[in-house]
């Protein structure tokens, strides 16, 4: 079996404490359980998934496990690696890497890998991390057929895989969010909560680029990587457990673990 399992988490800054300065931030335990579930699904290696600017002349950008996540931009002199410490456990040279040599030159992480390597890194997780940026303008199609790589990747090289998937709804929910308020947010946002908490990978690749680009969602593509990745594998025998859904400050968070039936 290839693709154990994958979490769903948003990728807000304030997820991280030490942006966040003692801000109560509801999504960060919910996003912490999920990727201890991630680590129960005993995967050899797990591949995080995030929105990337730098990865839209390409359409996507792998990051090896010497990336780094930079959060001075946000106030903070905190920075935190995509890989394990040095001679960390199994697997410490995991070979998924959507069918392209991995970088390795240290280079900086985007925001939701960077948040997303402080998640695997606040839980422990010793097994080999590896990075996918998509672009942000990526189509359906071109999503899932990223997503159907990692697989066939991942089975080539005989692994047992996990993805976490890094994504926000709209960032248009309230008067007061980031791009004002789009009476068209929250139904989006409805539909995307409904397709993660079903395993639904029809309504999840029938996400429109455009719509999502007008309501500002952070997410969309990487959410199109995962349908085409459990896609790939076989999509009976999944299971999805959504552990969190609102959109504090006007941006809509998702936390689901997506499981698979005998992945043990």
């Amino acid at each position: 079996m290839t693709l154990v399992a994958a979490a769903v988490c948003p990728h807000p800054p304030l997820l991280v404490p030490q942006v966040g300065a003692g801000e109560p931030v509801a999504a960060r335990e919910p996003a912490l359980a999920a990727v201890r579930r991630l680590r129960a699904a005993n995967p050899d290696v797990v591949l995080a998934v995030g929105d990337d600017p730098e990865a839209l002349a390409t359409g996507s950008r792998p990051y090896g496990p010497d990336a780094v996540g930079d959060f001075r931009g946000f106030g903070v002199d905190f920075r935190v690696p995509l890989g394990p410490p040095a001679g960390a456990g199994r697997a410490a040279a995991g070979s998924v890497n959507a069918g392209t040599d991995v970088g390795t030159d240290g280079r900086r992480l985007p925001l939701s890998l960077a948040v997303g390597a402080w998640l695997l890194a606040e839980t422990g997780w010793e097994a080999a991390r590896r990075g996918l940026g998509v672009s942000p303008k990526a189509e359906p199609a071109e999503a899932a057929a990223l997503g159907g790589g990692l697989v066939a990747a991942a089975a080539a090289a005989g692994e047992r895989v996990a993805l976490l998937v890094m994504g926000d709804g709209s960032a248009r929910r309230t008067a007061k969010a980031p791009g004002s308020l789009d009476e068209r947010a929250q139904p989006y946002d409805e539909i995307v909560g409904r397709a993660l908490a079903d395993v639904d990978l029809t309504a999840l690749l029938g996400l429109e680029p455009g719509l999502a680009a007008d309501l500002l969602v952070a997410g969309r593509a990487s959410w199109q990587v995962l349908a085409g990745a459990v896609r790939a594998a076989g999509a009976a025998g999944w299971t999805a457990d959504p552990l969190y859904a609102d959109a504090p400050y006007g941006v809509g968070y998702f936390v689901c673990v997506w499981e698979r039936g005998g992945a043990a």
